[in-house]
Order: C-alpha cells, then structure tokens, then sequence
C-alpha cells in the first residue's frame, strides 16, 4: 500500500461523514472524510474516500473494515486509485459534425 486514502464503496445513502470519520478512527487518525454526493439531488452515491494520517493507519483500516458491517450493509474498503486527468470538454458549437441547410435541420458533411 502507497496510499494513506482510502475508497469506501456500498455504505448505506444515510451515512454522513461524521458517521465515516467515527468510523475509522478506530484504525487511527482521520485527517480527511467526503461523502460523493449527486451533483443535482445532492444525495449520497453510497461511496466516499477517507484519508488517514500514516500509511500503517490506513493499512489497519483496509484489514479491519473492509467488509463490515454498516448499518445492515457490508462496506468496501481499499486503496483509493490515483485519480486521471480530466480531459478538456470541446466547446458547443465548434468542429459539429452536421450542417444546417435550407431543406433539412441535419444533413452529413461531405
């Protein structure tokens, strides 16, 4: 393990992140704690990333927790993945693939 965060999957939509950080800090201290959350409801994905002071905290963490049980639902713990770079979003209305004509609303370039 090279990592001290770690990627929690299946926890119950209820779970905030105060209930995680209590949570883990049985294994040790709990520097960072976020809930992913739908971007328009606002609601919880049921997964989340922690992040533990030392790697020997966060290993202890992965053997002791992945698996339990939380409220009635059995969590994953692991190694959080290095995260990719996000690749820039073309802007609207540039390089389309169809033009507008006279007759039809989208018709294929030649």
């Amino acid at each position: 393990m090279k990592r001290r965060e770690l990627y929690v999957g299946s926890l119950p939509f209820e779970t905030t992140e105060e209930d995680l950080a209590k949570l883990f800090s049985v294994s040790g201290t709990v520097q960072a704690v976020h809930i992913i959350t739908d971007k328009i409801s606002g609601k919880s994905r049921g997964c989340g990333y922690v992040k533990m002071a030392t790697l020997e905290e966060a290993k202890d963490a992965v053997n002791s927790l992945d698996g339990a049980l939380l409220d009635n639902r059995r969590i994953t713990v692991s190694e959080a993945r290095e995260q990719k770079p996000v690749a820039p979003t073309p802007e609207p209305g540039r390089g389309g693939q169809f033009r507008k004509t006279a007759n039809s609303s989208r018709v294929p370039r030649k």
